[in-house]
């Protein structure tokens, strides 16, 4: 295997001396010496940077190519990936005080003070090292280990050989080096984020009951109408700040025979969630290009020569609630089968800036740590009796890298689908893949808790009993030993669903996804007989994924598919709301007695020219189309004060899916009052009712206003964009999450993918970067980079940068 480097260290040498020189780095190997270690000691990586700032790291194993990744990273993005570790180190009271709130990137905790007490509590449990101590498969593998071991040495190199410039921590005492264990503990919080990471505040505030007398109310138990409505929507991923498209085409619908793979996954623009590309390479062993979350030492959604894949969030219920029965002599103690069990404490102490240490104490049980709500609308109280325990799987599973790292050597679907099989690391993502040869595959292989209908048939609570058919959370009888998950044989860890449970959609015309259940993967081969924790079946979909099949099944009819057609129907920007709704709401608008419409506060405004906005408006998202702001902050008011089943005349039907519910009803008396209030919110603004959407909606780079287009969840459009309505500055002044690393990727018969790619957000955090705002202009202007993938493309690149990074001893 490593014979096979010399030709292309050959062929890197012909670009001149300095790449004579950067191939230098690259230990040689023969057959008799085997591997030599630099000259000097250490761990090296040779790093190519091609248009865009885009790396392409080349390693000879995977503690280099796990430096290379970290040397490139913190190059990139040294504050907020510093700012991450503070986070995981639980100091970010000491840094920036308890009342801040965390980026969310790590956590959905409120406060830094609940998020210090409970990464420190991981941290001092020892949580991530028995997670690294524990035997592939159900721990992480050694080539995960050697990467997250490099990537560790790769951090620490960068920051003790140059100065950090960033503006956001130049200078700052919390911008440390790290350990293997902090780069695992970023993984930890990632796999978690959809379980533990999104109760945080429940865990570190749940507290027993005072003493017998004490002057305080008790805790009414959670009415379990109003729970179920607040798990549906706890547990809703169309609210989430992170989403997703994907579609793969099968090799029956291209041009060329092979598959083709359009990934546009919706994640945060600022923050610790975000993408970076890159491209790694250990010659004969691994060669894959994609993005990595920031922090993760390997491509995370990318392609290779065969494959390609993305991921989109799934809508499967990553945890389960536990209701303890109390010992009634003490309500730390718990009954199982009629014995009492003492919970674990977990006393965390927070250092704070400016004040006295914060210490806490945490509960935790057989099924994990007590919680005292799940967001503020689901109450959990902790009462002489009851209180409940959260199970979260995840938090036993460090496996997400292993997964992402065995799907970038795969060569197909069904290595694809093997991989998953054998690492089963994905704790909240369905998985859409396609290849050379023409192959699909839908997949919702994640980490759940084996909860079957039949164990929530018997074993439910009260409140079990509601919440799951709405959300998908079971609350389980803790008091009976016999009402724990049960385990399958092809699980690697106990209390899971194996693999050949998940919901699967082989080779078909397309498989598409767009954060709704399995269900419609594909709208003529629907999925069914899964349980209910993966998702919903038979029920309304989003106006996305309505919008998305529509597309999707259209382009898959017309056949002939390239890269090209993916590209456009990137940006089509089709709503499909305003397909559905524009031509009657102007109508409506029309028939308003006098023009007239009444607003929330009781005044009477003139809507008429809102009318023909609305007739006018071409139904996209495009940044220069006029009407569809309108439409859009119309909409969003209508919706919100509307319930769909006084929005339609025709309701859903699950024998029509995709084209139910429509035709709205023009009726609707919520119409004129969204009317009425649209027009004043944008006169106050001093916004013209026709402006086009991208004077409106936009960012700001380098004192640039640069229009974006795309729109949010409620309009259905593939190119999602979601920003905070703030009329003094101009409309949609920022985003916050949607759209962030696109790719579009196939084969048409030649040596390298055909692939183009898009990092909506940019490389960089750095405002002083080149590569800070970048691709933020060609995403502006609906543009792309062609990916440079095999060696002749990276070496011919006219803006080649190479550079030698080196572990200085």
């Amino acid at each position: 295997m490593l014979l096979r480097t010399r030709p292309m260290f050959r062929r890197v040498a012909l670009t001149g001396a300095a790449l004579l020189a950067a191939t230098a780095a690259i230990p040689q190997a023969s057959a008799a010496t085997g591997d030599r270690i630099p000259t000097g000691g250490g761990l090296s990586a040779v790093i190519r940077y091609t248009e865009n700032g885009i790396p392409h790291i080349l390693a000879r194993d995977y503690a280099h190519l796990g430096f290379g990744t970290g040397w490139a990273q913190a190059a990139d993005q040294v504050c907020v990936l510093a700012d991450g570790f503070v986070t995981l180190a639980g100091e970010r009271s000491r840094w920036f005080g308890p009342d801040a709130a965390p980026d969310g990137s790590l956590s959905s905790a409120a406060r830094n003070l609940s998020s210090d007490l409970y990464f420190k509590g991981v941290r001092e449990s020892g949580t991530v090292e028995k997670l690294l101590d524990t035997p592939a498969p159900a721990g992480p593998g050694k080539d995960l280990k050697e990467l997250m071991r490099g990537w560790a040495a790769g951090y620490n190199a960068w920051l003790a050989q140059n100065k950090v410039t960033d503006p956001a921590c130049k200078g700052a005492g919390w911008v440390r080096p790290v350990t293997v264990t902090d780069v695992a503990a970023r993984g930890f919080a990632v796999s978690v984020l959809g379980g533990q990471g999104r109760g945080i505040d429940g865990i570190t505030a749940a507290q027993p009951p005072g003493p017998a007398g004490a002057r305080t109310a008790a805790p009414q138990e959670p009415d379990p109408a109003a729970a179920a409505e607040a798990a549906e929507e706890f547990f809703d991923t169309t609210r989430y700040d992170m989403g997703s498209n994907a579609v793969a085409f099968a090799g029956s619908t291209t041009a060329s025979g092979g598959g083709l793979l359009l990934g546009n996954p919706h994640y945060p623009w600022q923050g610790g969630r975000r993408f970076w590309q890159s491209q790694q390479t250990i010659p004969g062993e691994l060669n894959v290009s994609g993005g990595s979350l920031l922090g993760t030492a390997v491509v995370n959604i990318g392609f290779n020569e065969k494959v390609a894949w993305s991921h989109t969030v799934a809508t499967g219920t990553p945890v389960n609630l536990h209701q303890l029965t109390l010992d009634p002599a003490d309500p730390t103690a718990y009954l199982v089968d009629g014995k009492p069990e003492k919970m674990t404490r977990r006393t965390v102490t927070v250092p704070v800036a400016g004040g006295d240490p914060v210490t806490r104490t945490q509960w935790w049980t057989r099924y994990g740590p007590v919680v005292s709500n799940l967001g503020p609308s689901l109450p959990l109280p902790w009462t002489t009796g009851t209180a409940y325990a959260l199970n979260d799987p995840n938090a036993a599973n460090l496996r997400g890298s292993d997964t992402a790292l065995a799907m970038g050597k795969a060569r197909s679907v069904a290595g694809i689908q093997d991989a998953l099989k054998r690492t089963q690391g994905l704790p909240w993502v369905n998985t859409v893949a396609a290849d050379s040869a023409g192959g699909t595959l839908f997949t919702q292989s994640q980490v759940l808790p084996r909860i079957t209908d039949e164990l929530v048939a018997r074993c439910s609570t009260p409140l079990g009993r509601a919440t799951y058919p709405a959300s998908g959370l079971a609350v389980l009888d803790g008091a009976r030993g016999d009402c724990a998950p049960g385990s399958d044989p092809d699980a690697v860890q106990p209390g899971v669903f194996g693999p050949g449970k998940a919901p699967t959609l082989r080779d078909a015309p397309y498989a598409e996804n767009s954060n709704d259940s399995a269900w419609l993967a594909n709208a003529e081969r629907p999925l069914t007989g899964y349980e209910r924790i993966w998702g919903n079946a038979g029920t309304p979909r989003s106006m996305r994924t309505r919008g998305a099949i529509e597309d999707v099944a259209a382009m898959a009819a017309k056949g002939r598919l390239t890269v090209a057609d993916l590209q456009k129907q990137q940006f089509a920007n089709r709503a499909p709301a305003g397909d559905l709704a524009a031509a009657d709401a102007a109508q409506a608008c029309a028939a308003l007695p006098g023009g007239t419409a009444t607003a929330g506060d009781g005044s009477a405004v003139d809507v008429s020219a809102a009318c023909g906005v609305l007739a006018g408006w071409d139904r996209t998202a495009d940044s220069a189309s006029r009407g569809a702001l309108f439409f859009d902050r119309f909409w969003r008011k209508l919706t919100a004060t509307t319930p769909a089943k006084d929005l339609w005349l025709v309701p859903f039907s699950a024998a029509d899916p995709v084209r139910t519910p429509r035709t709205l009803d023009r009726s609707a008396p919520g119409i004129g009052r969204a009317l009425a209030d649209t027009v004043l919110e944008l006169g106050a603004a001093g916004i013209a009712l026709d402006a086009p959407l991208g004077e409106h909606q936009f960012v700001v780079r380098g004192g640039q206003r640069l229009p974006v287009g795309g729109g949010t969840e409620a309009l259905g459009v593939w190119n999602k964009i979601e920003a905070p309505w703030n009329a003094a500055a101009g409309g949609y002044p920022e985003v916050v999450h949607g759209s962030s690393h696109i790719q579009a990727v196939g084969w048409d018969g030649g040596r390298c993918p055909v692939a183009r790619t898009l990092l909506t957000y940019s490389q960089s955090s750095n405002p002083d970067s080149p590569y800070y705002a970048d691709q933020t202009r060609l995403f502006s202007q609906e543009r792309w980079v062609t990916s440079r993938f095999c060696e002749r493309d990276i070496l011919t690149s006219p803006q080649l940068k190479v550079v030698v990074a080196r572990e200085r001893r």
